[in-house]
């Protein structure tokens, strides 16, 4: 699903309309007073599982380290700002393919509370807002099973937007437009958010107080992005528009990658959506890393194969993962760099940053400890700086953590037979 201008001008308020608003009026009572909840999702995905003795820390809780030479070593910079999640489970399913389709959605199906949506489709849902998707070369190979991480409900694909020059025309091309046409615009939003408005104050008067404060925030969300799409031409200062590049020239990973999640930024701070992700690539992957000093021959899933007897397949592995943290840590400075709209602190301080990968071990093709890593303060929802211990945990409940970190009510997510609750200690 690529979004276009339209979509972005439309369709906040056709999902917040379709939704029927009083969905399931999934947000916690508390979001109208209370500070502890994020303002904004952003997942991270990148591929082909990990090899466990390279990625774990030494110690748990605050008292941790990155061990030299280890995959996570270069999060140390941002080491107060993460957790880093150990022994959470894929239960149900592993493997390549069954990882990427379960890792998000748990496999829920469409009888389930959460429809087979993956989080991010389903949070945005709830919320009443329009998610974005940024790939980075995800789409040479088509879409399927093997190549998409987010759905809409069990078998529908989601696609990323793999091209950064089509993303900014989606996202910002009304900068550029005459004045007039910039006003025509804004009233046809305006009056958009009108209809909604009118249809919410209607049905306020249906419902009990609780309901009311939901729709009153619910509609205080539309305004925020309202006026994010209003500020793209005014006050929200739109990026550079980003140089033409092949979208699937092996090289260009790194340059595709950096702009991506640089737009990615830029439209959260513009409050064009408050649900967004970034797919590096895909499960099996062929990307080779030759932006490496020295560069690597080998392609990053054939890496990932490599068993203990190959030293130096398994060091170009961990050197390519390392880059794969590199670009998290980069992700995580530039939301701290970016002050929160409106308020005070920055953007990291108000997101659910989260990375996620769909093996556990490379080698053995499981979903025994998943890698798992939060980023930002998520509103006072997380306390980062450490590294938690999850003993067998399903990740069925951390995304329920996901959910209710963004204010959902959510108590399970994908099978509900499997998990109850979010994950035990998280918060």
């Amino acid at each position: 699903m690529k979004v276009s201008r339209r979509q972005f001008g439309l369709g906040l308020g056709a999902t917040l309309l379709a939704s029927k608003i009083l969905g399931p009026f999934a947000r916690r009572p508390a979001e109208a007073g209370t500070p502890n909840i994020a303002k904004r999702l952003v997942i991270f995905f990148s591929p082909n599982g990990t090899i466990p003795q390279f990625w774990h820390p030494s110690g748990t809780g605050t008292d941790f380290t990155f061990p030299a030479g280890s995959i996570l070593e270069p999060l140390a910079p941002i080491q107060s700002d993460v957790i880093v999640c150990s022994n959470v489970d894929f239960v149900g399913f592993q493997n390549h393919a069954p990882g990427m389709t379960g890792m998000l959605t748990a496999n829920g199906t469409a009888a389930m509370p959460t429809g087979g949506k993956s989080v991010d489709q389903y949070i945005a849902a709830q919320l009443g807002v329009t998610p974005l998707q940024f790939g980075v070369e995800t789409g040479a190979w088509g879409a399927t099973n093997q190549t998409r991480m987010c759905y809409s409900a069990p078998g529908t694909f989601v696609d990323p937007e793999d091209d950064p020059s089509q993303a900014f025309q989606s996202m910002f091309a009304t900068a550029a437009l005459p004045a007039g046409q910039i006003a025509e615009l804004t009233k046809r939003r305006q009056s958009i958010l009108d209809t909604i408005t009118g249809d919410i104050s209607d049905l306020r008067t249906q419902v009990g107080a609780t309901e009311r404060a939901k729709l009153d925030a619910h509609l205080e969300s539309l305004r925020t992005t309202e006026r994010g799409l209003a500020t793209t031409t005014g006050g929200c200062a739109a990026p550079k528009a980003p140089p033409t590049l092949g979208v699937y020239v092996n090289d260009n990973f790194p340059a595709i990658g950096k702009t991506q999640m640089d737009l990615l930024v830029a439209a959260l701070a513009c409050g064009l959506t408050t649900v967004a992700s970034i797919q590096w690539a895909h499960t099996v992957s062929p990307h080779v890393f030759t932006w490496l000093n020295p560069p690597l021959t080998q392609g990053h899933h054939d890496l990932s194969h490599s068993d203990d007897t190959n030293t130096a397949g398994v060091q170009s592995f961990v050197q390519a993962e390392r880059w794969y943290a590199t670009q998290f840590v980069y992700l995580v400075q530039q939301l701290a760099a970016t002050a929160e709209p409106g308020g005070s602190g920055t953007m990291l301080d108000n997101t659910l940053l989260v990375w996620t990968k769909e093996l556990g071990d490379s080698r053995l093709h499981d979903g025994v400890s998943v890698p798992f890593v939060f980023a930002g303060r998520a509103g006072g929802f997380l306390t980062p700086g450490r590294h938690i211990d999850f003993k067998g945990a399903s990740h069925q409940a951390l995304l329920v953590s996901l959910c209710q970190g963004m204010g959902l009510n959510t108590g399970t997510f994908g099978d509900p037979s499997i998990s109850t609750g979010p994950l035990p200690g998280l918060t």
